[in-house]
């Protein structure tokens, strides 16, 4: 993985940041799905590095990859 995103159980209740930041994982993917740019995202949080982004975005992508999703059935229009 990376040792970009950090868990740490005393830290924001174990929710994974970006190094050791409290700066979450999910807030960065977030902004991003908001439509903000990196250099937006970058901006709202000067302590963030290019890499941090992308390691969220790795981050997420695996979390999805190991969980099983619900299906939900297509609808006929």
């Amino acid at each position: 993985m990376t040792t970009r995103i950090t868990i740490d159980p005393a830290q924001m209740g174990g929710v994974p940041c970006i190094r050791g930041l409290r700066i979450p994982a999910a807030t960065v993917v977030g902004m991003l799905a908001d439509g903000m740019t990196w250099a937006e995202v970058l901006d709202a949080l000067p302590d963030l590095e290019p890499d941090d982004i992308a390691a969220a975005l790795r981050f997420a992508a695996e979390a999805l990859r190991e969980r099983e999703l619900p299906l939900v059935p297509a609808c006929d229009s």
